[in-house]
């Protein structure tokens, strides 16, 4: 049985994959920052089917939480085959109404975390010729929107990155692009969600079927839904200087109130 080691686990898009992958019949490292949601979600998923879960509490905006999940992704004993890079927030308001301080944490998070669990990962996967890594990023990532969509930009273009520089290696990379997930992320945020259109939301477990399935392809970016496929295709013929006016009066109207 193979292992997979997924941040942000208790929640979302992040309890998707651990549903799916149990289900599927990996071994599980959960890693959050509750330690009860994490021990319920493990006895659950042990229950249910059969497999190993494993709790790690953790918290990626410290350099402590960074480097304990980091030590786990390179114990060679016992090996992780597949890395989700899911942990992440939103921050309310706009640029210069967020304390400087939530930014920086945005970006440790979605940045710093990234990056050094990435490296972790691949480095011990390298060595056994196999394995995966999912970084979680956005849509958001495609438009120019802000720290949130900068920071998950950085993700997309890292993950690219490392994806050629690792081919041939038998380790696969992915950013996963989804767009509104009916999640807690809104809500932790203080972000009201009664404005935004309902054909506009995913469902978690259809889109984490979907990203493995592109994973499995051997995809580096997974946009996986038709809808967000549609507008991303259109975002790429508009001019920037009025795409950034789209997405500065859609953020007002779709975003925090």
């Amino acid at each position: 049985m193979t292992t997979a080691l997924i941040t942000g686990s208790t929640a979302g898009i992040g309890a998707a994959f651990a549903r799916r992958l149990a289900a599927d019949g990996h071994n599980l490292v959960l890693v959050a920052r509750d330690t009860r949601r994490l021990r319920e979600q493990a006895t659950e998923l042990h229950d249910r089917h059969g497999i190993e879960a494993e709790v790690l509490t953790a918290d990626l905006s410290t350099d402590q939480g960074i480097e304990a999940v980091a030590d786990r992704l390179g114990d060679r004993r016992n090996p992780v085959d597949l890395l989700v890079n899911n942990a992440g927030f939103g921050n309310k308001g706009r640029f210069l109404e967020v304390p400087m301080a939530d930014e920086l944490t945005m970006l440790k998070v979605h940045c710093e975390a990234v990056l050094r669990l990435t490296s972790a990962a691949v480095a011990a996967m390298r060595e056994r010729g196999r394995g995966g890594v999912v970084n979680v990023a956005s849509v958001a990532a495609f438009v120019p929107r802000g720290t949130y969509g900068a920071s998950k930009a950085w993700v997309v273009q890292f993950t690219q990155g490392v994806a050629r520089d690792l081919a041939g290696s038998g380790v696969r990379l992915m950013a996963l692009c989804p767009g509104f997930v009916r999640t807690e992320f809104h809500e932790r945020a203080g972000m009201g969600t009664d404005n935004i259109p309902g054909w506009m939301w995913l469902d978690a477990d259809k889109l984490v079927a979907s990203a493995l399935a592109d994973l499995s392809r051997g995809k580096t970016v997974s946009v996986p839904d038709a809808r967000y496929k549609a507008l991303m295709g259109v975002v790429k013929v508009v001019p920037r200087g009025l795409l950034g006016g789209i997405t500065s009066k859609t953020g007002r109207k779709y975003g925090p109130q």
